[in-house]
């Protein structure tokens, strides 16, 4: 395909980057109904970022004639018999008003419709805002269709995760320096009590000495710089308390208040356990963690008092649950009693997920929680299972990666047969093909 530098003065410039096809016209019909088609009208709108129905539309206002752009089949038609050189040289003054910078020249525009209804033209490469002639014919047209805004919400999206990517990153950054720290004084504090005891003891044997920890003189420089530069106490000596109150109160310290009992469970592990032995009562195998039925019930209660998202899931992670049990409770809870229209009520109720996935690993704990709600007899769910999906991704509360390993375990797993595949299956080929879009664009 022919190309031709965009803008008559800069037809002679060899290298000007910003080209378009040349015009292909093809007169079809006899007599009245006789038409002239712009076959490649479609690939010189997008050279020129323009609807197609534009510089249609230009062609009949200036020619004084009908003219018509199909969108199904991206076919224009102009009435009459026109040569390709006359609608040349009318797209040439179409490009001049609606497509280059008054400024500096540049087509890289984009059409801009202020409150009232004025057309501008905003620059991407100077910034300069142009003032359109709203005496033209086509300014009406115009602003009764506005051009489709996509870019926008693409690029708003992309900044909110890098943002969201710069936040997490400084975030451990932080939790790496504190554990550091604390390490570098576990190793200090434990150093000096071991030497202590040995020489307050008497040493039974030779093999015994080769056992014993180091004094505090044998420390490497490095550690006793790193213990100077922190507090500079040389005469005080640090001890950690290791005990599960104690072990608790750090984690918390370290994660957020809301969620730091659903990500580290671990702790209360030996101590579920005893109790369990203790008792000797069956049925939960999390020890003294409450039914699933008893947790959706508290969930309900609290949503009825109307309490807000954070106070409902530090609730939540107050109890000794597994976090899967509790996300599965949360969702079951948020959509009690909607028989249709799932997707509304998750934009209805995304405060609530948007507080639940503030931690690494949650979004798949709320994926799994909506596939276990779904696949239930008694919902209804499963086929608006998309729609809750795009809703939760168009208030950024589910990320496109993790729906895409979501489903993709799905396909490999056991129920790969299920119906909630075939159901999202046309959401995630719609992520897959939205993303290479915008990279290509």
């Amino acid at each position: 395909m022919a190309l031709q530098n965009i803008g008559a003065a800069n037809s002679d410039d060899a290298f000007y980057r910003y080209k378009m096809p040349r015009m292909i016209t093809k007169i079809e019909g006899r007599g009245n109904g006789i038409k002239t088609n712009v076959v490649n009208m479609v690939d010189i709108a997008k050279a020129l970022a323009r609807p197609a129905s534009y510089t249609t539309k230009y062609f009949g206002c200036e020619l004084g004639a009908q003219s018509k752009f199909d969108e199904k089949t991206g076919t224009s038609h102009v009435n009459g018999a026109h040569d390709t050189a006359k609608l040349a040289g009318l797209l040439e003054n179409f490009i001049k008003k609606y497509v280059q910078c008054y400024g500096c020249g540049n087509p890289e525009t984009e059409i801009l419709i202020t409150k009232n209804q004025m057309i501008q033209l905003k620059c991407a490469a100077c910034g300069f805002v142009s003032d359109v002639d709203m005496r033209d014919k086509l300014t009406t047209f115009i602003v009764k269709n506005p051009p489709e805004v996509k870019k926008g919400s693409k690029d708003k999206k992309a900044m909110r995760r890098a943002e969201k990517e710069r936040l997490k990153e400084g975030e451990m950054a932080d939790e790496e320096q504190k554990k550091g720290k604390k390490e570098v004084k576990k190793k200090g504090s434990s150093k000096d009590a071991t030497a202590k005891s040995t020489t307050s003891k008497k040493k039974p044997s030779g093999s015994d000495e080769d056992r014993t920890s180091p004094t505090h003189s044998q420390i490497d420089e490095k550690e006793e710089e790193a213990l100077d530069e922190d507090d500079g106490d040389d005469d005080v000596q640090w001890l950690t308390d290791t005990s599960l109150d104690a072990a608790r109160q750090r984690i918390q310290e370290q994660l957020s208040a809301v969620t730091a009992d659903m990500v580290m469970l671990s702790t209360d592990e030996p101590e579920k356990k005893k109790k369990a032995a203790s008792n000797g009562k069956g049925g939960s195998p999390n020890g003294n963690s409450k039914p699933y039925a008893t947790l959706v019930g508290e969930v309900k209660a609290y949503l009825k008092k109307g309490v807000g998202a954070n106070e409902l899931l530090a609730h939540l992670a107050a109890l000794p649950s597994p976090a899967q049990e509790k996300m599965n409770a949360l969702v079951e809870a948020l959509f009690d009693g909607t028989e249709k229209g799932f997707g509304k009520e998750a934009d209805k109720r995304k405060s609530y997920f948007a507080a639940a996935v503030t931690e690494e690993g949650s979004q798949m704990l709320l994926l799994h929680a909506i596939e276990e709600f779904s696949c239930k007899p008694c919902s209804n769910a499963l086929k608006e299972v998309a729609l809750v999906l795009k809703a939760l991704y168009d208030a950024d509360v589910l990320e496109e990666e993790h729906i895409v390993q979501w489903y993709q375990n799905g396909l490999k797993g056991d129920n790969k047969n299920s119906k909630i595949w075939k159901n999202a299956q046309l959401f995630v080929e719609w992520l897959q093909n939205a993303e290479s879009e915008s990279e290509e664009e």
